[in-house]
């Protein structure tokens, strides 16, 4: 698998973490009766730092193999 494949994988990983992250939110707010922005962000406060920044660590690596990937093809030409 080259570079920009595996740069595609962590994007999509970094993805469905922050996905994770939201969906797993949205579970602990679904008892309340009613909703608003500042409610929901009090939930997602709940959910903790460790998916935002495992997240961000995927995006970064994925960008990272996504970017010399295109370097490589670039240097080919």
């Amino acid at each position: 698998m080259n570079n920009k494949g595996v740069g595609a994988i962590f994007c999509l990983i970094s993805a469905i973490i922050e996905c994770t992250r939201y969906i797993s939110a949205a579970i602990f707010m679904s008892n309340v009766t009613s909703w608003d922005s500042s409610l929901f962000q009090e939930g997602l406060s709940y959910t903790g730092s460790f998916l935002k920044v495992m997240a961000m660590i995927a995006l970064v690596i994925g960008i990272g193999f996504l970017g010399c990937g295109v370097f490589q093809d670039l240097r080919k030409q």
